[in-house]
């Protein structure tokens, strides 16, 4: 039975009495919004550790160590009679067999309004770890009654009970969780302990994960804040950008930009990895890849504000991460820019974004000469076996972005001592900005060669909205970098 907060005949029909709809059509939109808080918060306050780090980064203290459970994050809502869940998407299922029993258990309980935070997953066979695609598989369209059945929840917090905010010692929260959900069979707490040594979470981190095969685990201490501890995953990417050190790192690498590859060919950007390295290897790298760089449609700027020199794509890293992180706090999806390498131009243009991961501290591990920039090597199922993300199988250049036109093009050389310099301008509009809001409608690339300079090559990049600002801006390179000598091949 749907609750009075939401209209049931908004209502989508999956499977018998299971019925999905959007929180729009709550009569509280509040709810939605403390969801999406929740996991804010705790997505803030969480701090990622591989199984490495307990010793070195976990303080002393008292911790409640549970499973982390590989599923959905999900709230389930309790009006004092019926339940729903509701996700930080925004979608509402309402008569799964998990929620009647957890409405049954609260009312028993003595409790009369509930926000009940947790994992929705999927139970599998005898050595089966859940794995958060079946709970998208089977939410969505369930094939018969037992799939309803297979879809349970695993309890982690109380965010609000008879319309107050849970607070004091998180053991009273937990003794009030078991107390209402330890006789449940579709919905029941999270495996966990209680614990004030650190020696244990290794000892459960090796349990949990390494013989039992799951996600990790999560530390929460009321005094030394909250940790997940995880496996570190490899993944192999593409080198396609880098940045130079600045100040005392000048002349050395600062961060690379890596990219995975779709099965349609095309690079799809998975982040920058700026630690791994060592000071004798980022002066190794920055030397090798200046020699690699190549015009691209598309520019990024790294966290010092940067812009990433674009590079042939030859190299092939492995890197490791934490964790990758496929939805955003109010559950959309984590857009990373799509990249079309044209061989024959020797240019990136751009294709545009499409859903991947956010990686949490990921870092470099080597080069893998052995790898070749091809998709069975740097595919992006690498990751997408980890999490779920959507349209990996479509090809991105279905969904291409507009062309770029080319407004100028001009090339300048002028001789000395014997050695021929280049200067180089290049203007386009982007024919973007209306349908993408990061694409900038006119760009200009400012390319200065100076065989004589340690620097040999220096680039610089405008960007604007207005048609008649970039024309200044082009004038303006024009005539402070084209003087007396200068001239066109």
């Amino acid at each position: 039975m749907a609750s009075a907060l939401i209209n049931p005949a908004r209502l989508e029909r999956k499977w018998a009495g299971y019925a999905t709809g959007a929180a729009s059509d709550l009569s509280d939109p509040a709810l939605l919004q403390r969801t999406q808080e929740y996991r804010r918060l705790m997505g803030s306050r969480m701090i990622a550790l591989g199984k490495q780090d307990i010793g070195a980064r976990l303080p002393e203290g008292e911790y409640h160590l549970s499973r982390k459970v590989d599923g959905e994050f999900t709230v389930l809502v309790f009006d004092g009679k019926d339940a729903f869940t509701l996700n930080p998407g925004g979608t509402v299922r309402v008569g799964l067999p998990f929620i009647a029993e957890a409405a049954a258990l609260l009312g028993k309980g003595g409790v009369k309004r509930a926000l009940v935070a947790g994992e929705l997953y999927v139970v599998r066979g005898a050595g089966e770890r859940p794995r958060v695609h079946d709970v998208s598989r089977v939410a969505r369209q369930p094939e018969r009654e037992e799939d309803l059945k297979a879809l349970r929840f695993a309890v982690f917090d109380l965010i609000e009970t008879d319309g107050e905010s849970a607070s004091g010692p998180f053991l009273e929260t937990w003794k009030r969780i078991t107390k209402v959900f330890e006789k449940g069979e579709l919905i029941r707490p999270v495996d966990a302990i209680f614990t004030k040594k650190t020696e244990e979470v290794e000892k459960k981190f090796e349990e949990w994960v390494e013989k039992d095969g799951g996600e990790g685990l999560v530390a929460r201490s009321d005094t030394a804040g909250v940790f997940k501890v995880k496996p570190r995953h490899t993944v192999d990417a593409a080198v396609v950008g880098f940045t130079e050190g600045v100040d005392d790192r000048k002349g050395m690498l600062h961060d690379m930009l890596v990219a995975l590859m779709r099965a349609d060919g095309t690079f799809h950007l998975f982040g920058r990895i700026g630690g791994g390295f060592t000071d004798d290897g980022r002066r190794e790298y920055l030397s090798d890849l200046r020699d690699m760089v190549v015009e691209s449609e598309y520019a990024e700027v790294n966290p010092d504000h940067v812009a990433y020199e674009m590079v042939r794509p030859e190299w092939v890293v492995e890197l490791s991460c934490l964790d990758f992180i496929s939805q955003t706090t109010r559950g959309g999806t984590i857009d990373r820019m799509v990249l079309n390498w044209d061989g024959k131009q020797s240019r990136y243009e751009t294709v545009r974004r499409l859903p991947l991961v956010s990686a949490i501290s990921p870092q470099f591990v080597r080069r893998r000469e052995d790898k070749k920039i091809q998709v069975s090597d740097l595919r992006t199922q690498q990751v997408a076996d980890l999490v779920e993300i959507p349209l990996l199988e479509r090809d991105a250049r279905q969904f291409c972005l507009p062309k770029s036109e080319v407004l100028k093009r001009e090339a300048y050389t002028k001789v000395l001592k014997g050695q021929t310099m280049v200067r180089k301008l290049i203007m386009w509009k982007t024919n973007k900005e209306a349908l993408d809001s990061q694409f900038p409608a006119y760009v200009i690339h400012f390319t200065d060669f100076s065989p004589n300079r340690k620097t040999s090559l220096e680039r610089e990049i405008r960007v604007s909205n207005s048609r008649e600002q970039i024309e200044a801006l082009y004038a303006a390179l024009v005539t402070e970098n084209i003087v007396k000598g200068w001239a066109k091949p």
